[in-house]
């Protein structure tokens, strides 16, 4: 019996080593799990392992992956529902400035009309420099002003040409110097007639340039006389004529 028990003793200690053995052989050919040495695993007969620490880490894994897919499917959502928000009020701010700043505009245009609209055209005629300085667009609401001989009404340019434009120096006088020199200064203006005669030839090239720009944008009303020169008359044929080249 004491040889059969050490029989059986030795038979089970040499099985024991052997499989330690054949489990370090295994682990250098990569056939096995280094995780679950010394876990206490026991294989099954089809050669299946299962370990109370294998089967945690499992469930853990499979748990923050669970978590993970939550978290993106619902921040996917939440930038699904900004975006579609984003676009809406996209939409909407498009609309109101489309349709919005017309209604505006419009209810703004209606109970002020601008004094070039309320005014009717002016027959042709000839001014003097003082008949011309009562169309400054304060004593009176139509704005001339003169060009190389010419006067034109500016009216509809009462933004540039009114009291508080910033050409109103110009507005009821005759703008040819200043206009010929870059000069926004009481200088450029002379309360006498101004032949232009001391402008250099650069100088009177420019006038005559700023006379055909107000030729094609303000209606010509009649000439600027000279001291002592008598204004034409003109007929209603004439002046319907002029208005109709300008138109």
């Amino acid at each position: 019996m004491g040889g059969a028990g050490r029989g059986v003793g030795e038979g089970r200690g040499r099985g024991g080593g052997g499989r330690r053995w054949r489990a370090v052989m295994a682990a250098g050919d990569g056939d096995v799990n280094l995780g679950t040495l010394g876990s206490g695993s026991e294989s099954s007969s089809d050669g299946s392992s299962e370990s109370p620490g294998g089967a945690g880490a499992a469930a853990e894994g499979g748990g923050w992956s669970a978590t993970a897919l939550a978290l993106l499917t619902v921040g996917g959502e939440m930038l699904l529902n900004v975006a579609l928000v984003a676009l809406v009020l996209l939409g909407a701010y498009r609309l109101w400035v489309r349709w919005g700043r017309r209604g505006l505009g419009a209810g703004a245009g209606a109970g002020d009309e601008s004094p070039a609209a309320s005014l009717p055209r002016m027959k042709k005629r000839d001014f003097s420099l003082e008949q011309l300085r009562q169309y400054d667009g304060s004593r009176n609401p139509r704005i001339l002003l003169a060009v190389n001989g010419k006067v034109f009404d500016v009216t509809k340019g009462s933004k540039f040409y009114g009291p508080a434009g910033p050409y109103g120096i110009f507005a009821g006088r005759d703008a040819s110097r200043g206009l010929a020199t870059f000069c926004l200064d009481k200088d450029a203006l002379k309360d006498e007639y101004d032949d232009l005669s001391d402008l250099n030839a650069v100088q009177m090239e420019s006038v005559r340039e700023w006379e055909m720009q107000f030729k094609e944008k303000y209606d010509y009303v009649g000439r600027l006389l000279k001291p002592g020169e008598e204004p034409s008359e003109y007929t209603d044929e004439e002046d319907t004529k002029d208005h109709n080249k300008q138109d």
